[in-house]
């Protein structure tokens, strides 16, 4: 652990460039977060009507974990990005996911080609319910099967 720590020490002159650097905050809404970049990159929407969204994504290599097939977390990101998406309205208070339960049925490697499909399933007040659906293009069988609950802020009527 001494050899990591050593390692990972920063010159004097390192030290001063990082203390220079302007990192403006992130701002939500208005550009997408390294996270968001990192994660959904090259993803393409296919089709979008009241209440669905459909994408296509081939699954990048940078999204692989060490067993060579699309990590669980990046199938959690995707169905809570495009979920999310389903419910975003411009101009609107950010949503807040309150509950995922994503159902993990097969895999899908680098360079696999997948068909993304986000349905609306309902809403009571301010919380709304949608369904994502990853299907392998090539084979027809579903990757994962992910509910996602989210809640939008009702403008304020004072």
């Amino acid at each position: 652990m001494g050899k990591t720590i050593e390692l990972l020490k920063l010159t004097v002159d390192e030290s001063r460039i990082v203390s220079q650097l302007n990192v403006p905050p992130h701002r939500p809404n208005l550009e997408s977060s390294f996270y968001e970049e990192f994660s959904i990159r090259g993803i393409r929407v296919d089709r979008v009507e009241p209440g669905l969204i459909t994408c296509t994504f081939k699954v990048p290599a940078r999204l692989i974990d060490r067993n060579g097939y699309l990590s669980s977390g990046a199938i959690a990101t995707l169905v809570d990005e495009i979920g999310a998406a389903l419910m975003f309205v411009v101009g609107s208070p950010m949503d807040v996911s309150v509950d995922m339960s994503i159902s993990y049925l097969s895999n899908a490697k680098a360079e696999d080609e997948l068909e993304i499909t986000s349905k609306f399933l309902g809403q009571k007040g301010g919380y709304f319910g949608t369904l994502v659906l990853l299907k392998n293009k090539a084979t027809g069988e579903i990757v994962a099967e992910g509910r996602h609950s989210l809640f939008k802020k009702h403008a304020s009527k004072l």
